[in-house]
């Protein structure tokens, strides 16, 4: 009987934090494999301002009068930080994939999200990180080096590039997260900060939509794309993403973030017709570990 009392608050806990963080993961490994749809022209810069500049307009809208009291509330320099984050994040992101690839490009930009989410909470908030937790990071980062090496065909010379742009991606991810949690720790609900924080980051990324999106946004397929990535993988996996992360650590999330990579080289390879080797689905699978042990930490 003592069991079970303890095991009910547990799946109750899980059900409302981690699950919630890895549905959005879900999510968002779709962004790579729809962005591949985009008419033939469209600039990566104009895929990434479409998905959070709308998609943050949306969240301004469904949150309403709350994001506002955000604003009046105080805690405007980690508002400031998230949003400027908001905006580089999809930027380098999406660049990162157009130059490198949707798979590697994901598995950089997420895989490297654990590593400076560690820096940022041991750095600002003198967070000590547990075994339990090393353990399924390292996991998940050595699965991404053998997805990254393990047997992508075909990377050419940009690929640097792009996962020097993976990495200020991953970088952007977690930094707008951390913003996001300490705000919601200081009392403010999910949907209040989240549309504060992507709303306030819409003013700085639908001027770069406003100057790049003309392929995009002149053909009724690029509107499918950007309306499908600022609804779905923006829109609902961030409205998640802000409820799971009220029961989730920044750490945590990040890690837990890291199925992103593993939806997107499913996709890639089920759907965009990327390929993929015996050491990169190896990676894969260490991935997957990573995700069971931090999912089920206590």
């Amino acid at each position: 009987m003592s069991n079970q009392l303890l095991e009910a608050p547990a799946r109750a806990s899980f059900r409302s934090g981690p699950l919630l963080v890895l549905l959005a993961s879900a999510l968002w490994g779709t962004t790579g494999t729809a962005a591949s749809f985009a008419p033939a022209g469209s600039s990566p810069l104009s895929i990434g301002a479409a998905t959070m500049g709308v998609g943050g307009l949306l969240l301004l809208a469904i949150a309403g009068r709350s994001a506002f009291e955000v604003l009046r509330s105080g805690g405007l320099g980690l508002l400031v930080v998230g949003a400027l984050a908001v905006a580089v994040y999809p930027l380098a992101f999406y660049s990162s994939m157009a130059l490198a690839g949707v798979a590697i490009g994901t598995v950089v930009t997420l895989g490297s999200a654990p590593v400076f989410a560690a820096i940022l909470e041991r750095v600002a908030d003198g967070v000590r990180l547990d075994g339990r937790w090393a353990v399924s990071a390292a996991l998940a980062v050595l699965g991404l080096l053998l997805i990254t090496g393990g047997g992508w065909a075909g990377a050419g010379a940009s690929t640097l590039l792009g996962v020097l742009l993976g990495l200020l991606g991953g970088a952007g991810y977690v930094v707008y997260s951390w913003s996001a949690s300490r705000m919601m720790r200081r009392g403010h609900g999910s949907r209040a900060v989240m549309g504060a924080m992507f709303g306030a980051g819409a003013v700085i990324l639908l001027p770069v939509l406003a100057f790049t999106g003309g392929p995009l946004l002149s053909s009724p397929s690029g509107l499918v794309v950007a309306g499908y990535l600022a609804v779905i993988p923006m829109g609902l996996a961030y409205l998640l993403f802000g409820a799971g992360l009220r029961r989730t650590s920044t750490s945590a999330a990040t890690t837990l973030s890291l199925l992103e990579p593993v939806v997107a080289a499913i996709l890639g390879v089920l759907v965009v017709g990327e390929r993929l080797g015996a050491g990169a689905w190896c990676g894969t699978v260490l991935i997957g570990a990573g995700l069971v042990l931090v999912s089920t930490r206590r």
